[in-house]
């Protein structure tokens, strides 16, 4: 089957929604170039100066900047832009722009993040990676910007998915704590599940809040350092309120209060706890069945065609032409689209519309494929990991 064929919508994201068509001709990158110098958050602290994290939260159309102290903390109901600027060497930078959506966000705020994601980039003057990510499947890339990494549910106010803060005394909230393996040896992810045994896992750390007690559970298959860095989640939640804490561990008879308060009886087991992570495994380049593929998308013939060109375990940089725009399966770890110099106009102007089927038709073969990271590069200004995906 080709690849723009028997295409299938996203199960839990409708992706076409979440992104915006883009033109790609000079006229629009300068109207968009000119959009992004008027927007006052590109202007400051140091925007694509220095090396350093900026964080925005999409809160009715407009880019807000997200408080230093909550770097790392995110809500399920909204959409953020991430830009991580990096040195290349003493007198160049390189950018990697995030538009992250949650999994409840609105497709308003994540077509504002995706086309404020493109005139970002404008006032970079192109220089920037674009990366789409999907709160359910994070990339290595997004994830290791932080050492600890925080989902909650709720969001900026936006009908029945906001969670006001003061009400959350009035429910049970549980957070599941585990390793971020992207993020090195004490990388840590703090994930709010349903508050249910269900969510439960013997290998994990469990924190459950109550309003006027918060309890520890200690998974028997977890690690000393998921332990550790869960004590370190209860005091910054202690800091806010004083309440009383009780850690218990799975062996302990004990440890069946957590497991009643969430909904238990006398039937339900006390081990045996198999909740999936909310966050899906990173898919890994080079397993059984798969190889790297490179799709050259050009209009060199008078029609816009989309071709395989090279299919195999590996691949280079001397496989691309800077007369068109190529889509690299990086076999099936990451979609990434690179961009020639001297792309035509509708070639440039394709790339998504292009990039999205080839997913949609990866997503007809493996239903979680929609889940697969996508980025894009511009001739000239590749990123460490575009390289890195395509020499390896």
């Amino acid at each position: 089957m080709a690849p723009n064929a028997g295409l299938v919508h996203p199960k839990e994201y409708d992706i076409k929604d979440s992104n915006v068509e883009l033109i790609g001709t000079d006229i629009d990158h300068q109207v968009k170039y000119n959009s992004a110098v008027s927007v006052p958050a590109w202007h400051a602290n140091d925007v694509g100066t220095a090396a350093g994290l900026h964080i925005w939260r999409i809160e009715e159309f407009q880019v807000v900047a997200w408080p230093k102290d909550k770097y790392g903390q995110f809500y399920d109901g909204d959409s953020y832009i991430v830009l991580h600027s990096y040195k290349v060497s003493d007198d160049k930078l390189g950018h990697d722009i995030f538009f992250w959506l949650g999994n409840h966000t609105t497709q308003d705020e994540a077509g504002t993040a995706a086309y404020k994601t493109v005139e970002l980039d404008e006032f970079l003057h192109g220089a920037a990676t674009q990366h789409r990510e999907v709160q359910r499947a994070p990339s290595d890339d997004f994830l290791s910007l932080f050492p600890r990494i925080s989902i909650r549910s709720g969001g900026v106010r936006s009908g029945f998915r906001h969670v006001e803060e003061e009400m959350k005394e009035e429910i049970l909230t549980l957070l599941r704590v585990f390793k971020n393996p992207s993020a090195g040896a004490n990388g840590l992810v703090v994930h709010e599940v349903e508050p249910t045994w269900r969510s439960l896992d013997d290998g994990d750390v469990f924190v459950l809040d109550t309003g006027d007690k918060i309890w520890v559970w200690q998974g028997k298959g977890c690690s000393p350092m998921e332990k550790a860095k869960a004590a370190q989640v209860v005091h910054d939640m202690t800091l806010a309120k004083h309440v009383d804490v009780e850690v218990l561990t799975q062996a302990e008879s004990r440890s069946k209060r957590i497991v009643d308060l969430l909904g238990g009886n006398e039937e339900t087991p006390m081990d045996g706890f198999k909740a999936s992570r909310p966050l899906a495994p990173a898919r890994k380049a080079g397993q059984e069945g798969t190889s790297k593929k490179l799709f050259r998308l050009s209009d060199a013939s008078g029609e816009l065609t989309f071709d395989l060109v090279k299919d195999g375990p590996t691949l280079s940089t001397d496989d691309l032409d800077g007369n068109d725009v190529f889509i690299l399966d990086d076999g099936g770890q990451a979609v990434w689209v690179w961009e020639g110099q001297g792309a035509s106009k509708a070639e440039k102007s394709k790339w998504l519309h292009v990039a999205r089927m080839y997913i949609n038709w990866l997503t007809s073969q493996d239903d979680d494929a929609y889940l697969i990271p996508l980025a894009k590069v511009n001739e000239g200004h590749e990123s460490r990991s575009f390289l890195k995906a395509i020499e390896a």
